[in-house]
């Protein structure tokens, strides 16, 4: 057990004079036990708040914790995504890289057939091409001497072609010139007009060359069909008026019955200025006025001898067609879209005029851009 004097709490006492303690009252000490005891309770609060704020503290860090392990699984799963995704797009690009570079090829060698079936119909049936020939109105003038000649009609073809855009025609000087280039097939073209550049900073372009094949008409039937209310008016005078006031004129001249004409349905004045046509309502009246053959018209204030003829309107009946390619043209295809129209065709025309390329002289050059579309004419000479 312990003594009496453990048993209290020990304070000190006041000195009296000479160091003597100084007893103090009891309600001095009571006084401080009291203040003591509440220092000691709000010690023991201040403690109790410290522990709180500490396991409030140890929670949010707990908290923040797991939402970092949160935060650092989705961004993994976000990356993993990601690379998924960018490994799902490159796969898609390949894919559709393949299926355009398949389809392109597709395209081409459709087109390759399509070609050879529109050869072999048209060689084989060439009276499929009829509807398709334009019409012509043609003026036959002069006498004919020779009576083996009368059913022969000599022709000049003027061979339209279609050229694509992204192709090229090209005529040489010389034939062998052409030949060269065809049996080359394919060209790689500079596209730095001739500049000095090292070879990694050169630009070029391939090109493929085929041979232009066309369908020549070798015989022509063409049938003739005399119109009885049509007739044909040459000689007609060069007037500084225009076409619509010329046969207003001669409308109103044919028909008067003074003039041994009648009621005009319609007139037309054909390419050659100087021939026009006249077809009148009533059957008789052409065959009257062409039995005169000639007769002076009055047109304004001046009088013209004007000669009518008979007017013949031509269907063809049959037409056969036999192939030919031409020996000096070349066809260019596979022109990419990198330069303008001049530019290109001046890159062009100085690759091939170059004897280290197999080229020669060139002739004429036509080039069409991607995107467009043109018409080649050849002509006797040309092909």
């Amino acid at each position: 057990m312990d003594s009496e004097e453990d048993s209290f709490i020990q304070c000190s006492m006041p000195m009296g004079p000479e160091g003597s303690c100084v007893e103090e009252a009891p309600e001095g000490i009571q006084q401080e036990i009291k203040r003591c005891k509440e220092l000691c309770k709000a010690l023991e609060k201040d403690c109790a708040e410290l522990q709180e704020a500490n396991e409030a503290a140890e929670q949010r860090m707990r908290e923040l914790k797991k939402e970092g392990e949160l935060l650092r699984i989705n961004l993994e799963q976000q990356l993993s995504s990601s690379r998924d995704e960018e490994k799902f797009h490159q796969m898609g690009i390949v894919l559709a890289k393949e299926e355009r570079s398949r389809l392109r090829q597709k395209q081409e060698m459709l087109k390759k057939k399509l070609e050879e079936v529109k050869k072999r119909v048209l060689w084989a049936d060439p009276v499929r091409m009829l509807p398709a020939l334009p019409e012509k109105k043609t003026v036959f003038k002069g006498l004919v001497t020779n009576e083996d000649d009368v059913d022969k009609l000599v022709l000049t073809p003027l061979i339209r072609y279609p050229l694509l855009g992204g192709s090229a025609l090209i005529t040489f000087e010389k034939e062998e010139v052409a030949q060269r280039i065809v049996e080359l097939k394919e060209h790689m073209v500079e596209l730095s007009y001739g500049l000095e550049l090292e070879e990694l900073e050169r630009c070029r372009m391939r090109v493929q060359a085929a041979p232009v094949d066309l369908l020549l008409p070798s015989v022509l039937e063409i049938g003739l069909t005399w119109s009885n209310r049509s007739l044909l008016l040459s000689g007609l005078p060069s007037l500084s008026i225009p076409k619509e006031i010329l046969l207003d004129k001669l409308q109103l001249f044919f028909s008067k019955t003074k003039n041994g004409g009648g009621e005009v349905e319609s007139s037309e004045v054909l390419d050659d200025s100087s021939v026009a046509v006249l077809t009148f309502v009533q059957d008789g009246v052409a065959e009257r006025l062409i039995a005169r053959g000639h007769m002076p018209v009055l047109i304004g204030k001046g009088k013209y001898e004007l000669k009518i003829s008979p007017c013949m309107r031509g269907d063809v009946t049959s037409l056969q067609l036999q192939p030919s390619r031409c020996p000096r043209t070349v066809l260019l295809t596979g022109i990419p879209d990198i330069l303008g129209e001049e530019p290109m065709r001046d890159t062009l025309e100085i690759h091939f005029q170059k004897a280290s390329h197999g080229g020669g002289e060139v002739d004429a050059l036509a080039y069409v851009p991607v995107g467009c579309q043109a018409v080649a004419v050849f002509t006797q000479d040309m092909v």
